[in-house]
């Protein structure tokens, strides 16, 4: 399958600080909004990936983690909330921090966006094809690394190619796709705590317990840290709901308020189906038991003979599972796609990045270069990591932490600096425009600087590299890649000042006129 060819440009309004880029505005409203937020963090996939890691770590203290990971995620999301009320642009970091700090800052935080959606879309494509393979089992196929490669590119293209033929059709998709994934997920959690509380659940189950709520029974801060850490990865994906702010019915009010609410649904679902998932497996590293190494990839799957059985509706059910983590990664490939090309559409408008990414496809009202660049760059990366190596495809996902750090801090500080002199206007815009994404980019630059230590370190993650030049130290792949994407972004960054220096030289970004009082 192709994608069609690149039409001629619907030419983006001229002058600095224009918002109005061509995109199809009024398409979206606060429910399908919602609906992208919450696809985009994939909740499925991700409680699958990184619940084991979690238990791992804290042990029967996983679901106070996944309550203290969403304490920063809902910070950052009201300051996303805040500044988008000033300036719905599709930039959102990039435009919001430019405004705030200034172009080099605002450009640095665009580049962390696209960055990490490209970093995961290999992730997701690789359980595309593995889980493609699996559900019409054909388990050797899904262990073949030509073909899962085959596959996954493959739905990279077709995922491509429905974000470029329109936002309503993306947005019916998601709401397709994220309904098998929430009907299966409390399916699974339901089936689980009936048998825990009816004895019918294996002997490793416990019924729930208020410790498990305890933070002060984690053995100590490194762990918390640790542990909190991964758990942010579960909750990342909700700004996408602010990035479609442009196509979305009152623009200056509904994505903020989408991106707050999806943070709240997101907690509720992950509380749940942690405690019902601990309750029924435990924590213990053998069979079962979320801690088992060998379940650590997929811990959800791995419970549906157990929750389920294997007879009749056992089977179809273990099916469905399978069927969950595959649509969770679809929904997520296709939202993953929106919010970078809108990012580059904004950074284009602004004459950030060359022009040609900020055309806009004169019937479906689309990016098309844009669009089309993620999917290329995406697969591009994506077929490099497989034929280097599959360890060093599973340590540039680890280091997706660092970027997801990086530009929801940055968003958090820039909303407090944008704000900064009505601050004491009213109780509301302290708390709202300055203490809490303030607080929320002071927690994530902590989580930051944490990483960047535990990352280093050369026995953590599947590879290590030694630096070519005094004093030859060994880092921890999930470090080198992490930081080496972020310093390739800020070469990109010198490089194109001295291509085209325009956007560099001047306030290109000048104070939104919504709120003159703003900086």
């Amino acid at each position: 399958m192709s994608l069609p060819s690149v039409p001629p440009a619907v030419q983006p309004p001229s002058g600095p600080g224009a918002t109005d880029k061509g995109l199809k505005g009024g398409a979206l409203g606060l429910f399908s909004s919602t609906v992208i937020g919450l696809a985009s963090t994939a909740p499925a996939y991700s409680l699958a990936a990184t619940l084991g890691v979690i238990v791992g770590i804290v042990g029967f203290q996983s679901p106070i983690v996944v309550i203290l990971a969403f304490v920063p995620m809902f910070l950052i999301a009201y300051g996303y909330k805040e500044l988008n009320r000033a300036d719905p642009d599709c930039g959102t970091t990039f435009t919001w921090a430019s405004r705030a700090f200034g172009p080099r800052t605002g450009w640095l935080g665009g580049w962390g966006i696209v960055a990490a959606d490209i970093i995961v879309m290999a992730n997701l494509a690789q359980i595309a094809g593995a889980y493609g393979f699996q559900l019409v089992g054909a388990d050797g196929l899904a262990q073949d690394t030509f073909w899962v490669t085959v596959v996954g590119v493959v739905w990279i293209v077709v995922m491509t190619l429905i974000c470029y033929i329109g936002i309503e059709i993306s947005a019916n998709l998601q709401k397709a796709l994220l309904s098998v994934e929430i009907v299966v997920l409390f399916l699974l959690a339901i089936t689980a705590l009936v048998k825990v509380y009816g004895g019918t659940a294996p002997s490793v189950s416990s019924e729930l317990h208020w410790s498990w709520f305890n933070p002060a029974q984690i053995n100590s801060l490194d762990d918390l840290t640790k542990s909190v850490l991964a758990g942010v990865f579960i909750y990342w994906g909700w700004d996408t709901a602010v990035s479609v702010n442009e196509e979305t019915v009152d623009r200056d009010r509904t994505p903020g308020r989408a991106a707050v609410i999806s943070t709240v649904i997101l907690l509720l679902v992950y509380v749940l189906i942690t405690t019902s998932a601990q309750a029924f497996a435990g924590v213990g590293e053998h069979g079962i038991g979320l801690a088992n190494p060998d379940n650590s990839g997929d811990v959800l799957s791995s419970l549906g003979t157990e929750v389920f059985g294997t007879g009749g509706w056992g089977e179809t059910a273990t099916k469905l599972l399978i069927l969950m983590v595959l649509t969770s990664a679809a929904a997520s490939t296709q939202t993953t796609i929106l919010p970078t090309a809108r990012t580059t559409l904004s950074m284009a408008s602004f004459k950030a990045i060359p022009d040609r990414f900020a055309r806009i496809h004169p019937r479906f009202l689309t990016p098309t270069w844009s669009t089309v660049g993620m999917g290329l760059a995406s697969i591009a990366f994506y077929v490099m990591l497989t034929r280097v190596s599959e360890n060093v495809l599973a340590d540039s996902i680890g280091s997706v932490g660092l970027m997801i750090a990086f530009y929801y801090g940055l968003t958090g500080f820039a909303c407090v600096w944008y704000y900064r002199k009505v601050l004491t206007r009213s109780p509301r815009d302290l708390w709202t425009k300055g203490i809490m994404p303030g607080l929320g980019g002071v927690l994530l630059l902590y989580f930051f600087i944490n990483a960047c230590v535990v990352y280093s370190a050369s026995d953590y993650g599947s590879t290590s590299w030694t630096l070519p030049f005094p004093p030859h130290w060994q880092l921890g792949g999930v470090f080198v890649t992490g930081i080496g994407a972020l310093l390739l972004g800020a070469v990109l960054m010198l490089v194109y000042r001295v291509i085209r220096p325009g956007f560099f030289r001047k306030e290109t970004i000048p104070v939104s006129a919504h709120e003159p009082d703003g900086r």
